[in-house]
């Protein structure tokens, strides 16, 4: 195993640097939206050792709230402006794996625990909290058996949609198909689908594979945009009459967010800025103000009709010879050099992402296990 992860990590390598050519932003189909006016700046760093695995991020008009991975109890971590803990909401719950916050249309704060590497669970959860110390638990169920999910939004109408992290394929969207019971199970029903393409952005611990794994998402205060993140990119896509699912067939402007080793949160402030954060200990958070505003010319495009056509319109491309007859596409096998790539990448992709997660998984249980051991001193 640890000569075919070698393996797999020189192979990414070797892919890294093709994408860098070939998947640029004209063969991605989406609006690079990364520019100087775009590029993140860092506004604070992240020092508390309880947010060294800084997974999911919100924010309102007074605070940024943050959550971990892992954990033995449900907690959330209230922040400053310079990203100084100032208070710790909590929940007597034994969370699974937490790995995303969003704020609810009453201030709630809703936590999606919703990881499951192995895909083994039978049911996630949400946790609610309010601000009076109250809180609810709500289970949920696939309609296809389980995902691995680490991306969630609330809307205006306080319906919460997961956004599953898939290395092959398309990620998943999924909203409760009735009212949350809680405790429950209510079932989820899937209601739109995702698919992104690999970038040359730098950043993450997967390279090029990272580029397309859904780690993250939030929702703008007034319900305009919706973003998701991956490793090293955020894609922002416009929001038409409230509707969340619908949203995710127009094109999204991508913007960058490079040099993050490890990306998991994003969120927004109530005056549209973007904000993004990672794992690791003092990684900052950085801004880009006025995000929603990149997203406002995009919402008339419909992304699916547009790429079908696109794709149509290549495979019946031909190029006159000389002597009249038609010649191949010459983008052809370009294309073809593409897609190979991208197939090696997944493959490859799919190793190193086991790995990750086999590793990630053992440094929570031993985390786990020290916060029990000090628990049972005090």
């Amino acid at each position: 195993m640890a000569r075919l992860g070698l393996a797999a990590t020189a192979a990414l390598s070797t892919l890294s640097a093709l994408a860098a050519t070939l998947l640029s932003p004209s063969f991605s189909g989406t609006a690079n939206a990364g520019t100087a006016d775009t590029a993140p700046k860092a506004v604070c760093s992240v020092g508390d050792p309880r947010l060294a695995e800084l997974s999911g991020l919100t924010a309102d008009s007074e605070h940024l709230y943050a959550v971990a991975d892992g954990g033995t109890r449900v907690e959330v971590l209230v922040l400053d402006d310079d990203c100084q803990v100032r208070d710790v909401l909590t929940a007597p719950t034994d969370p699974y794996d937490v790995e995303d916050l969003a704020l609810g249309p009453d201030a709630t704060l809703w936590l999606g625990d919703t990881g499951d590497n192995r895909q083994v669970r039978e049911t996630v959860a949400l946790h609610v909290l309010s601000r009076d110390g109250t809180s609810a638990l709500y289970r949920l169920t696939y309609p296809d058996g389980p995902q691995d999910a680490e991306a969630l939004v609330v809307d205006g109408e306080g319906t919460p949609y997961i956004i599953t992290k898939s290395a092959v394929g398309s990620s998943r969207v999924y909203r409760p198909s009735g009212p949350l019971v809680s405790p429950g199970p209510t079932p989820l029903e899937e209601v739109a689908t995702v698919s992104l393409l690999p970038t040359a952005t730098q950043g993450g611990p997967l390279g090029v594979a990272g580029s397309v794994l859904i780690t993250g998402a939030a929702l703008s205060p007034d319900g305009s945009v919706v973003a998701l993140r991956t490793y090293t990119d955020a894609y922002l896509y416009p929001v038409t009459g409230g509707d969340i699912a619908g949203a995710f067939g127009h094109e999204p402007v991508r913007v960058p967010l490079p040099g993050e080793p490890q990306g998991e949160a994003i969120a927004f402030t109530p005056d549209g800025t973007l904000l993004s954060a990672g794992e690791g200990s003092g990684e900052p958070v950085r801004a880009i103000p006025n995000a929603t505003a990149l997203a406002d010319d995009r919402g008339s495009g419909d992304r699916s009709s547009a790429t079908e056509q696109a794709a149509t319109e290549q495979r019946t491309e031909t190029i006159e010879s000389a002597d009249g007859e038609p010649d191949l596409d010459p983008v052809a096998p370009l294309t073809i050099a593409v897609w190979s790539a991208a197939a090696l990448g997944a493959v490859f992709g799919v190793v190193l992402v086991a790995r990750f997660h086999r590793q990630r998984r053992q440094r929570r249980q031993r985390r786990q296990r020290r916060q029990r051991r000090q628990r049972r001193q005090r």
